[in-house]
């Protein structure tokens, strides 16, 4: 599992890598200036607008490398090393699945941490004191916020492999195999959904809008943790069990 982690990881860094460190690196130089008080007003207002638009390209190149990681799955030629790697494919999906939760989760961090920084340093030195207060009230909220964030972000990822491998082996025969394995994600998303009704007895529903509202507290957030993961872990078996399939490359 260690060298499938490392093919992973390499298969998603050439073209995230090079993205990230630039942009990482004109946050600092920015951000290092802001604090010392080394840039004028326009300065500040062009750094904070750079480090918006900073957000969605890394996102794009997010995106374009979980592309590179899928295709290395399910798709030739780098498919062909994958199938005959000599380890079940619950072990290579699992290097592959962490390897795009701790990339992607990464470099957003850190980027959206960076435009923060900028926008606080914009902003004058008493932001500082009021943003350390919120944090020290709230920092409980905010991290198990940080964990149903984290939580649904593996559903979204292992939802989005699972229509990939069900597309390449269970419809691989079918004319529109890529067209029926999205709509196969996207009913398993729907099923997903339909599952916090589950939920119902620990919480507040609107019968009309079918809106789901915890009132139990960090009870609450839990069973919602617990049954994100219950999910992503079904979805997982799933989709290594479609991978041990003959599939299509």
């Amino acid at each position: 599992m260690k060298a499938q982690f490392k093919y992973s990881f390499l298969a998603g860094l050439y073209t995230r890598g090079a993205a990230f460190a630039v942009i990482a690196a004109m946050m600092l130089v920015f951000g290092i200036l802001g604090s010392l008080d080394l840039l004028a007003y326009p300065a500040h207002v062009t750094a904070v607008s750079l480090g918006g638009v900073s957000i969605a390209v890394m996102l794009a190149v997010n995106i374009i490398s979980d592309v590179a990681i899928t295709r290395r799955m399910a798709s030739a030629p780098d498919a062909y090393l994958y199938a005959l790697t000599p380890a079940p494919r619950r072990k290579t999906l699992l290097a592959s699945v962490i390897t795009m939760m701790i990339m992607d989760l990464v470099t957003l961090a850190v980027v959206i941490f960076g435009e923060v920084w900028l926008a606080m340093n914009l902003a004058g030195e008493a932001i500082w004191a009021e943003l350390g207060y919120a944090v020290r009230i709230y920092y409980s909220e905010i991290l198990w916020n940080l964990a149903v964030l984290i939580c649904a972000y593996l559903l979204i990822v292992l939802v989005l492999l699972f229509g990939v491998a069900a597309g390449k082996s269970v419809f691989h025969k079918k004319a529109a195999s890529r067209s029926l394995g999205f709509l196969l994600a996207c009913a398993s998303l729907y099923i997903a959904n339909l599952m916090w009704l589950i939920l119902a007895p620990f919480a507040n529903v609107e019968r009309h809008g079918v809106t789901i509202v915890l009132q139990t507290g960090r009870a609450g957030t839990a069973l919602y943790i617990l049954l994100l993961l219950l999910q992503a872990a079904a979805l997982f078996v799933l989709t290594s069990r479609l991978m041990e399939r003959k599939m299509n490359i």
